[in-house]
């Protein structure tokens, strides 16, 4: 399971190592699962085919064996990329709330949480992140929560987080799609800012096995977290793993 975007490139810790687990726990009854962040010290100018380079390297030497790639968000965009580079390595992929690219208002979007990290407005910056993610009735409690929590949501030391986003910006798989050999199930809200109906449903079909599932009226936060969405997902890699 490859992770979204992150403040910094650590293994996960507090509020946010339980939502890991709580993601995980659906899958963890049926297969090992790794739960996967970018390498931290990332060089500026690295690209999406340079950090998938990093996570198929960990697949080889200490997995050894071709995986189930599961990518939320960013975590998509880098296992799509993996998925184009190395096809031996993936089993099955699952891209859930990501997409061959970043819509231009899910680019807007992440390129104003890199401007006001970069000034230190770290409450507005990861606001504005969280009113997007959210449902759309609870936008503006999650806007109110995430201003009060940005002090523990930040990093003292962003740029891990500022070279993946540059790198995100640049990233577009739409030419490359049909070099994806694994079954792929796309996974999306319809009314995701970051990523288009058209984007998913055009990710899905360019691929060379692909199917797609929208939730209807549903933003980034619900399908990424949604109990049904899991099961989907987890039907799917159940399908797989018999083959």
């Amino acid at each position: 399971m490859a992770t979204g975007l992150t403040a910094e490139h650590t293994n996960p810790s507090g509020f946010e190592r339980r939502m890991m687990y709580r993601m995980m726990s659906p899958f963890a009854e049926h297969f090992t699962v790794y739960g996967a962040n970018r390498k931290p010290g990332l060089a500026p100018g690295v690209t999406m085919s340079d950090i998938a380079g990093h996570k198929a390297e960990t697949i080889e030497h200490d997995i050894g064996e071709p995986v189930f790639l599961l990518g939320l968000s960013t975590g998509g965009s880098v296992s799509l990329q993996l998925a184009i580079d190395r096809p031996h390595l993936v089993r099955r992929l699952v891209l859930l709330v990501s997409a061959c690219r970043l819509s231009p208002h899910g680019r807007h979007i992440r390129a104003e949480l890199a401007r006001l990290t970069k000034e230190g407005n770290h409450r507005r910056a990861w606001s504005q992140l969280a009113e997007a993610a959210a449902p759309r009735a609870f936008r503006y409690p999650a806007r109110a929560l995430a201003w009060i929590a940005a002090p523990t949501m930040s990093a003292q030391d962003p740029s891990d987080m500022l070279v993946t986003i540059a790198a995100e910006d640049q990233f577009d798989a739409d030419p490359d799609l049909n070099r994806v050999s694994a079954p792929t199930l796309v996974v999306g809200g319809g009314a995701d800012p970051f990523y288009s109906t058209d984007l998913l449903h055009r990710t899905a079909a360019a691929v060379q096995d692909g199917r797609a599932v929208i939730f209807p009226n549903k933003g980034h936060g619900y399908a990424s977290a949604s109990r049904t969405a899991a099961n989907i997902i987890l039907g799917f890699l159940l399908a797989g793993s018999t083959t």
